[in-house]
């Protein structure tokens, strides 16, 4: 053994004494009622991470590198997909997977401003934000207050002669009715994104979820279902999107090579493109108006050992599902989530909506619980329509609307959710179902 790697040994030695420490005593303190804190979401980790993160570190390969390739590699696989590329946010993953489909490349297919894509207004903004700041016309259609997904029977009346894609959420990683949306697709030829943001894990008829559209996203910010910090991905069994995508990722450039690598067609100074001179270097050719959206190596190392534990987080996922599920099914003033039927869901969070029954409203007990140390979540934007960010939007030119969203408006009133990630235990779980209880049944 070298001194060098002698050295990086003691490093890494010491970097799994300092998590044994400093980190696993707060990963395994003692849950005490009532004073110690349900958060809604958390970071799980262990002594891996921070040793691969270290690792990476150490060799201060600061962009895309080797930990980025084995991500990119291991997510595919797991998906079951062809590809998956890693960005700086599940934000940005949403923003790449629309942007994909404006590409010139896609002929008749392309994307163009004013041209419409379906969408729902309950969920969170980086949804739709992308296609409104295209220029494209995002139409809205309601959400049913079962498996709180979007309504397929209204799938046919947003249909128009400008409408070329479908971009929607999975929500709280229960999946939307892939096949009536998929059927829907299929028969008018139109883009299916999947944002799959919230429901990393998930299957439907067995398939992951992410993988039965064109395009899947995923979020690896804290909260979601696996972290690197900040950070993101794309990911498409289609060899066409694949390239768009990675055009528009590295700043919409021609060139393929990887950060570091030069010449990679053989053919960098002996082609032409546009009006540009013969044999312009073809590594700044530029086909595409794209973004720089990549992550550091070292927030891939981290998504590395994540992913390694990843099967076990969703496992815990459905375990504290079924068991606040079972705790408050009899609660007759709240309307419980359903799963979604031929899906398995990798839950992101608990969601409940207080139905005609209740006497309270959905802030009161949210307060409640909070005052309880038990934090709450509403369904994000609940109608984003209703935000100041639409305030400067005309609706029948810059969106559209189908019918009245009744049930996103229900949605925004009187829907919540806790969180069941897989840093709590059955003992957090119980208290939750206790304070609940005590508040609604008294």
């Amino acid at each position: 053994m070298t001194k060098q790697e002698e050295l990086k040994k003691e490093i890494l030695e010491k970097t799994k004494e300092y998590y044994e420490l400093v980190h696993k005593p707060q990963q395994t303190k003692k849950f005490v009622k009532g004073k110690s804190r349900v958060n809604y979401a958390g970071r799980v980790f262990d002594e891996k991470e921070m040793e691969y993160l270290v690792d990476s570190s150490l060799d201060f390969w600061l962009t895309y590198g080797e930990y980025s390739k084995k991500f990119e590699k291991e997510l595919a696989e797991f998906l079951g997909v062809r590809w998956a590329f890693l960005v700086n946010s599940g934000s940005s993953a949403n923003l790449l997977a629309f942007y994909t489909l404006t590409s010139p490349l896609l002929k008749d297919r392309q994307v163009k401003r004013g041209d419409e894509v379906i969408t729902v207004a309950a969920g969170f903004p980086t949804t739709v934000a992308p296609i409104v700041q295209y220029g494209a016309v995002p139409v809205f259609v309601d959400m049913e207050l079962t498996y709180f997904n979007i309504d397929v029977t209204q799938l046919e009346k947003a249909l128009s002669v400008k409408t070329k894609a479908v971009m929607i959420a999975h929500t709280l990683g229960n999946p939307f009715n892939i096949k009536a949306v998929k059927e829907f697709c299929d028969k008018h030829n139109l883009w299916l994104i999947e944002d799959n943001c919230d429901a990393l894990g998930s299957t439907y008829d067995g398939k992951p979820t992410g993988t039965w559209g064109d395009i899947g996203t995923s979020s690896f910010y804290p909260p979601h279902h696996m972290t690197m910090g900040e950070g993101g991905a794309t990911y498409t069994d289609n060899p066409l999107l694949k390239k768009i995508m990675l055009s528009m990722r590295d700043w919409g450039r021609d060139c393929w090579c990887e950060s570091g690598v030069d010449n990679t067609c053989g053919a960098r100074f002996s082609q032409s493109f546009g009006s540009l001179p013969k044999g312009y270097d073809h590594k700044y050719v530029y086909s595409h108006f794209g973004f720089n959206l990549k992550v550091s190596d070292m927030q891939a190392a981290v998504g590395v050992a994540q992913l390694e534990k990843f099967p076990t987080f969703v496992e815990i996922r459905k375990k504290n599902f079924k068991r606040l599920y079972e705790g408050l099914k009899d609660i007759n003033e709240l309307d419980l989530v359903e799963t979604q039927p031929h899906s398995d869901p990798s839950w992101f969070g608990f969601l409940m909506t207080l139905n005609d029954k209740a006497t309270f409203t959905r802030n009161e007990i949210s307060e409640f619980l909070e005052k309880n140390n038990i934090q709450t979540r509403n369904l994000f934007a609940g109608n984003m329509l209703r935000h100041p960010m639409f305030d400067s939007l005309e609706q029948g030119k810059d969106y559209r609307v189908i019918g009245e969203l009744l049930n996103t408006d229900k949605i925004m009133n009187d829907s919540f959710w806790i969180g069941l990630y897989p840093g709590m235990g059955d003992d957090a779980i119980d208290y939750m179902v206790e304070k609940i209880r005590e508040f609604i049944v008294k």
